[in-house]
């Protein structure tokens, strides 16, 4: 892990007053350039060959004589042949040359390895670096590991397949597409049997992968993902704050339940079990009687992240949830960093930030925000690592 002491000296050497916004182009990164933007910092995007142009040309920012943006968001970038180039020492150098800061996000993560972004890439990140691995599912300290330490509520684990009695979720990734999921739901063992060896045979999952996955029990109860901050900076009002709330489309898990159920019985083989990649978002709000139980479960995870991930949460975090009949929440995942559905705020803010800060607040002008107010208070060191 790149010490935090040897990032505090990199900026050092930044212009403070020429900091500039930084992502891989992928993910929530328009919600990060777009909230940029808004706090008056220019923005800069790591981009792949052959998945730029959304950023290099249909939201390339335009600026007046006076510097003001007029139209887009993304003011410089640089082109790669793949993300993993990243953490490579040349596009480092040139991140730090041009006083970047970097927003962490999935596609990072998940493109550049969780190794190289611990102990390589010495661009200061703007959230707290060995967190990012708490998301790998299956690691020895992941997600459930800490959710388990805090007394936070998640799905019970079924270790067996055999022991299969009621409806459950199968996880493990997919076998082609790098950042989604191959889960199924399974009744019975025969059905999980089933549905394991039909997914084999089409390529979306592997045995190595279906060995090693989860089994939990199906919380049957509306899905809703927690868009959150944590501020180490602010000293006179509640440093914990709710932005917003998101939920996902899914291919092809809606088309299928868009289906009467005789149809749904005579999809072929290859149709009949759904799969859950994420292709889009919405906006939630939530009865406001549960409000306070959502703030409860963060604070939660912020104390047992601080006592077992020193410093803990910085900045944006994401509690992906769902509530059963008896309106419990149940903790089903966690991003330690900026959630997937953000961009569904972008520009407009979510609801309950917007009413926090009496101003049109998503998660990535929040993250800017606070970058602003850091330098300012002169306790920019409090938000990186």
């Amino acid at each position: 892990m790149i010490d935090r002491k040897e990032i505090s000296e990199i900026i050092e050497d930044y212009d403070l007053d020429k900091v500039k916004i930084g992502a891989v182009a992928s993910h929530s990164a328009l919600d990060i350039f777009d909230g940029a933007i808004e706090e008056d910092f220019r923005t800069f995007a790591v981009c792949q060959q052959g998945r730029e142009k959304t950023y290099t040309d249909y939201f390339k920012s335009q600026r007046d004589s006076n510097g003001k943006v007029v139209r887009g968001i993304v003011d410089e970038h640089i082109m790669l042949n793949k993300f993993s180039e990243t953490t490579s020492a040349d596009v480092q150098k040139k991140l730090i040359e041009e006083n970047v800061l970097f927003i962490p996000n999935r596609s990072f993560t998940s493109y550049c390895g969780i190794d190289e972004v611990e102990n390589d890439f010495k661009v200061p990140l703007v959230g707290s670096r060995n967190m990012l691995r708490s998301e790998e599912r299956g690691m020895e300290r992941d997600y459930y590991w800490l959710l388990e330490k805090a007394g936070l509520p998640f799905p019970e684990r079924i270790n067996d397949p055999q022991d299969i009695e009621e409806l459950v979720m199968v996880k493990l990734p997919h076998a082609v597409k790098k950042l989604e999921r191959g889960f199924f739901t399974a009744g019975t063992y025969e059905e999980y049997q089933q549905k394991a060896q039909s997914l084999l045979k089409q390529g979306v999952i592997t045995q190595d992968a279906l060995d090693n996955a989860r089994i939990e029990r199906y919380v049957i109860g509306p899905v809703f993902n927690f868009d959150m901050f944590y501020s180490p900076v602010e000293t006179e009002m509640s440093q914990l704050e709710i932005l917003g709330i998101d939920w996902r489309f899914e291919t092809s898990l809606d088309g299928h339940v868009r289906l009467p159920a005789p149809q749904q019985m005579t999809l072929a083989e290859h149709q009949l079990t759904p799969e859950y990649t994420v292709c889009g978002h919405n906006s939630a709000t939530l009865r406001e009687s549960l409000l306070e139980k959502v703030f409860e479960l963060s604070q939660k995870y912020i104390d047992a992240a601080k006592k077992h991930y020193d410093p803990g949460v910085i900045g944006p975090f994401c509690l992906q949830t769902c509530v059963d009949k008896d309106l419990n929440f149940y903790i089903y995942d966690v991003a330690p960093r900026v959630g997937g559905g953000t961009n569904v705020h972008m520009s407009v803010g979510h609801p309950y930030g917007n009413t926090t800060w009496r101003k049109p607040m998503s998660t990535g002008r929040r993250v800017a925000f606070e970058i602003r107010r850091a330098i300012e208070t002169d306790q920019l060191d409090k938000i990186i690592t």
